[in-house]
């Protein structure tokens, strides 16, 4: 177990509203982030992770943009994109697993037309509760077990 990171902000996506929530702390269970509007949608893409090195380099490109306009639920400041699947890291007392990266969509090109071909690796990952629990933010990421790639 290593410490590779913290988290820098927390957030929910509320049904019926465009701006994402931040909080101070979110629940997670196997179904995803409770209270968020794609909880047990798709259990294998219920966490959007994104690294604080996506901002910095839409910053880079004259793209300023506000934390959490990329979907994330956490934002931290570890990039973990190089990462293969099946990689687990701990987040406050949660454990997460890694799936995929984030696909791109096109409410990335409604931000900015440029994202989606800037960010198409650099946007997130997608992860799965293996253990439930809270996270807060200034929590520290701990990376637990590394897949082969």
């Amino acid at each position: 177990m290593s410490l590779v990171g913290k988290t820098v902000a927390l957030y929910l996506s509320i049904k019926g509203e465009k701006k994402r929530k931040e909080r101070d702390s979110i629940e997670l269970d196997i179904k995803g982030v409770i209270e968020d509007k794609f909880y047990a949608k798709d259990i294998d893409r219920s966490v959007l992770i994104t690294s604080i090195e996506s901002y910095n380099l839409s910053k880079e490109h004259n793209i300023n943009l506000d934390n959490g306009i990329l979907g994330e639920n956490i934002l931290i400041d570890y990039n973990p994109y190089h990462l293969p699947s099946g990689t687990q890291i701990q987040i406050g007392d949660v454990i997460l697993e890694i799936n995929q990266k984030c696909t791109l969509c096109k409410s990335l090109s409604t931000v900015n037309n440029k994202l989606p071909k800037l960010l198409k690796d650099d946007r997130g990952i997608f992860a799965k509760v293996i253990q439930s629990g809270k996270i807060n933010i200034g929590d520290k990421i701990y990376l637990l077990k590394s897949a082969v790639a």
